[in-house]
This record gives structure tokens, sequence and C-alpha cells, in this order.
């Protein structure tokens, strides 16, 4: 049996009812939970990507409830086949090889223990796929369900039951490698035009870095690392520093100063200069100076780039408002009539005007699920060195490697990286023009003159 399962969950359990039952996930709630090197391999959900999924065993599960002495959740085991992809849902049929009912826990942590799964992820409407045997997951449940036993143990004794399957490999563009300063803009040059599209950058020391703003990271298990607190992370910041903010008109803004001071935010920086990016796929120590670098090129459709006073951007930073169990209950799958009257959408809409009172109570769920280029206020010396701007990530949103409708992504490999900041910085790009601080300046010049000395 392969060792990866579908771990599928909806919070209504009536979505669970029946032996075959056609199931809907919002894109945004596909591959959480799900270890990031599988997420990237099949978050473009092609045909070979769907192939893979439906090769694996599934659990079909509701969230879990919780009473004042135990917990538990409906279970089945089976498979999926005829899945569809559109631009905002997922659709496949679950077929039920072993229905567990409603499966009684003693508390989270035993239910936790059964599938391996994170705290939060048991709370989850969510379609992750889980690194394990799921004969492994079977022989647990058959401790809560005895009367199963013999069922479990003929489903356990068939090996060929699941076909052992690979996710497809990653789909990075990569135009080429550049081990010199000429090299990498001759990649640039060679690109062809696109019209109505603004071009930018950002570098990555390691080409193994994924392309996600801090606050989407996860662990390698897949759980989140900081999403859960995001609105607890502005809020805390906010408290402890309020003078240093006082400036910021809106949310955005904030989010931009609180990127600045290095709290997990939705916003991944992004660079007009290329020659800015390539530092930065250069510029590091120790076993960085040894990896692959990476520059992102980024060609980004015009309908996609905002300013920083734009009512879409402001509709997006200010999820940042919403805890995460609000969050949870935006559906983005709706209609904007509907969605607009939901209880979770008036508190979204009460953050929006509480910076743009004229802001009319239409919030477009297509909008608030996209990727935003925007162009910030250039209100410290970082953003005006490093000619600044941000990828503002919106509910549940993620950037698939190949890029997606808007934003078109190809990459340049980057090698011999000494050479190339000793290029840079003949022509003033170095760690004291692009860090624009007393205490970076000062370690530039001693590296500089330390390097003299032993020429």
């Amino acid at each position: 049996m392969s060792e990866n399962f579908n771990y599928i969950s909806f919070g209504n359990w009536d979505f669970l009812d029946g032996t075959d039952v056609d199931l809907s996930m919002g894109r945004g709630r596909m591959f959480e939970y799900t270890p990031t090197d599988i997420e990237k391999r099949l978050e473009d959900l092609g045909p070979t990507s769907i192939e893979f999924l439906e090769k694996l065993p599934s659990f079909l599960c509701s969230e879990i409830a919780r009473s004042t002495n135990s917990c538990s959740m409906l279970i089945k085991y089976g498979w999926i086949n005829g899945t569809e992809v559109d631009k905002k849902e997922v659709s496949t049929q679950f077929h039920t090889i072993l229905d567990f009912g409603e499966v009684q826990f003693a508390d989270v942590d035993q239910a936790r223990e059964v599938f391996g799964a994170d705290g939060f992820q048991l709370y989850r409407t969510h379609w992750a796929v889980r690194e394990g045997d799921a004969r492994d997951v079977l022989a647990k449940l058959a401790q809560f369900r005895p009367e199963q036993q013999g069922a479990i143990e003929q489903i356990l004794a068939q090996n060929g039951i699941a076909v052992a399957a690979e996710p497809p490999p990653r789909t990075k563009k990569i135009i080429g490698s550049a081990n010199s300063v000429e090299a990498f803009l001759a990649h640039l040059y060679a690109l062809p035009a696109i019209a109505s599209t603004e071009n930018f950058f950002r570098g990555h020391e390691d080409a193994n870095f994924e392309l996600t703003p801090s606050l989407l990271r996860k662990w390698p298990d897949g759980a989140w690392q900081y999403v859960p607190h995001e609105d607890r992370l502005c809020k805390e910041l906010l408290i402890g520093h309020y003078d240093e903010f006082q400036g910021d008109q809106y949310c955005f803004d904030r989010l931009v100063r609180m990127q600045h001071y290095g709290l997990p935010t939705r916003l991944l920086d992004i660079s007009s200069n290329p020659l800015v990016a390539l530092f930065f796929a250069c510029y590091g120590n120790g076993q960085a100076q040894e990896a692959d670098g990476e520059v992102i090129i980024f060609r980004i459709g015009s309908e996609k780039v905002k300013y920083y006073d734009s009512d879409t951007v402001s509709c997006l930073a200010n999820l940042s408002n919403l805890t995460y169990a609000q969050k949870g209950e935006l559906d983005l799958t709706l209609e904007t009539g509907a969605f607009n009257q939901l209880d979770v959408a008036q508190r979204l809409l009460h953050h929006i005007r509480s910076e743009k009172g004229y802001f009319e109570g239409r919030i477009l769920p297509d909008d608030l699920g996209a990727i935003m280029c925007v162009k910030a206020k250039r209100t410290n010396t970082r953003i005006k060195s490093q000619s600044g701007a941000f990828l503002l990530f919106g509910h549940e949103a993620t950037l698939p490697e190949a890029g997606e409708e808007g934003i078109e992504i190809a990459r340049v490999t980057i090698t011999n990286k000494q050479h190339i900041l000793t290029q840079l910085d003949s022509i003033n790009i170095n760690a004291t023009t692009v860090y624009p601080s007393i205490d970076q300046t000062t370690v530039h010049l001693r590296n500089r003159y330390l390097q003299a000395r032993s020429s």
C-alpha cells in the first residue's frame, strides 16, 4: 500500500452521508497540512496530480466534535475517482470500503495519534495528503471498532489494494544559469516582451527556498507555523510598539512596517531592480555561499499590480485582523451577494471601513483569494534602496511554482556567488546600499578592508 493517503475532512457531518459521496473542496483548502515537497508537486492540480490522488487510499472524516467527557468524529475509508477541477473547487466522488461511523475518543490527543495529525487539523475542513501507511491508521482504528476487526484484517491482508504511487516531479521553469552579472543580464534580455506586464524580481540565496511569505510557512509535516496566530502576532506588536505605527494610514502600511521588523506577514518582498535580486541570491554566510542561488522573475499582468491605497489591497490586508476561526468561516465559493451576507464578511467590512469609511459593503470573494502585486509607499530607506514592492497573498492563496494566471514565473540559477558580489560591488550594489543602516555599513566596511589586507 502507498506511503501516502488522502485525508479529506468536512465540518458539516451531513456531507459524509451515503456509501458513494459526491464531494467538493475549495481550492484554497487543498493540500493544507500536506508536507511542503508533496504540496509543491501537486498544487497545479493537473492530470498527473489528479492521477496520483486517485491512486491513494483515502479517509473521509468529519471535523472532530467535543463533548464534556469525550470527543468523536465520523470516519470512512475508501477511494476516490472522477476528480474534476475548476477555478474555485475540486470535486470528486468518494467510494466507501469501510464505514466506521462515529468513532468515540477519550480526548483529542487520542484522535491525533490515530492520524498523526496536528491539533488544528482535526478542526479544519481541508484536503491533505498525509505521509504514512494507511494500514497503520486502519490498525489503530480497529482498537475503537472491535466489531469491525474482521473486515479490517481482510483489508490489511490485501497488499495490492493500492498501487504504490509517487507524486509528479516539481515543475520549475528554469531558463538557465549565470556565473556572472553579464550572464545574468543576458538571460533577462533574451526574454520575449509581453504586453501589459511589469517585471519584478526576487533573490534566494538557496535555490531550494520556497516562494512563500513568512506567515504561510509550514513545519515539515505540513502544519502551519504562524497562520493560526496571525491576528495575535499583529496585535501584540501594535500593543508593544504603538507609536511606531502612528503614521500608517492603512492596514497594508502596518503590514509593510511589521515585515520590515521581521514579523511573519502575508507579504512577500520583491524588487523592480534585477541587480538587487541578484545581490540577495548571492549574499549569505557559511553554507549559503556553497549552495546554488536563484533569481525568480515575475512577469505580472497590469490588472494584478495595485497601489498601497487600493480598495482590493485593503480587503486582503485586513484579513490579518480576523481570527483563525473567523477566517475559517470565509467561503470564497459563494457568489458576491451571498458572501457579503456572512457574519464574517461583515466583520471584515468593519475593519476595512475603519480605514476607508466610504467603502461600500461589497467585498468580491474572487479578489479576497487572489495574489496581488502592491507598490508600497517608500517610507523607509530599505524599501527605497531595494526598489521594493510586495506580493500580497489573499485568503488561502498559494502561488504555484509555475505561476498562475496573471503571474508568469521564470528562474535563473546563480553560481560563482563571490565573483558576482565583487562585480556588483564595483557598481555600488552591496550591503551598504541594499541595507542602508549603520550596522550593515560597518559590517560591509570591515569586510572590505579585511579582504584588502589579505589580498
